[in-house]
């Protein structure tokens, strides 16, 4: 496994996100949502910090193998240069273009710092062997694990983040929470973020 090295430290305040209703990623959920909350916090973005995938580059277009009109399987993540003094790792995935609000598509934490390969086609339980015990949230289908892309039919581009946050510590929350929760959690052990995106439509 590769070894972490130091990084540049970038004051950019950012903000983690909100929750996720179950309006706007289906046709079948395109009405209102609920209520709509938002926590937010100050990261710094790590630009040093290499996350990316192998299965479309920044910014371009998802695969369907990686969405719903495919195996909706989730796509490996390359993750380096993790700081020394970084204690775990979380994941979020989400759909700010959701018509009914920011829609998560995957939740993950727990992860080891030395983590460099997260690897294809993570399974829908509690807790990831494949990643140490690893701990997934509940996204906004209302399931553990990872959802992919699955925007209303007609609805144009919608762009997906990947935002894998650095932590001081690992998350205190129980495998399968929501994003609020954990966004909450994340709050006061963020070192700082970075993120690549990718577009899908249906």
């Amino acid at each position: 496994m590769l070894g972490r090295r130091g990084f540049v430290r970038a004051g950019v305040g950012l903000v983690l996100g909100g929750t996720a209703g179950l309006g706007g990623c289906l046709g079948m959920f395109d009405g209102p949502a609920d209520e709509q909350t938002t926590t937010t916090t100050t990261t710094r973005t790590m630009s040093s910090v290499d996350f990316s995938t192998p299965a479309f580059a920044d910014g371009a277009s998802i695969p369907k193998k990686h969405t719903c009109e495919g195996a909706d399987r989730s796509p490996q993540l390359d993750i380096g240069n993790v700081p020394d003094d970084a204690g775990s790792l979380a994941l979020v995935v989400d759909d700010p273009d959701a018509p009914s609000g920011t829609f998560t598509h995957w939740l993950l934490w727990g992860i080891s710092p030395d983590t460099t390969t997260i690897p294809a086609g993570i399974p829908g339980t509690e807790t990831v062997e494949e990643l140490d015990g690893a701990k997934q949230g509940e996204n906004g289908f209302g399931e553990v694990g990872y959802r992919g892309p699955c925007p209303p039919e007609g609805d144009g581009p919608h762009t997906y983040q990947f935002t894998l946050y650095v932590l001081e510590k690992p998350p205190r929350l129980g495998a399968g929470a929501s994003r609020e929760p954990l966004l909450k959690e994340l709050e006061g052990i963020a070192m700082g973020q970075t993120q690549f995106t990718g577009t899908f439509e249906r």
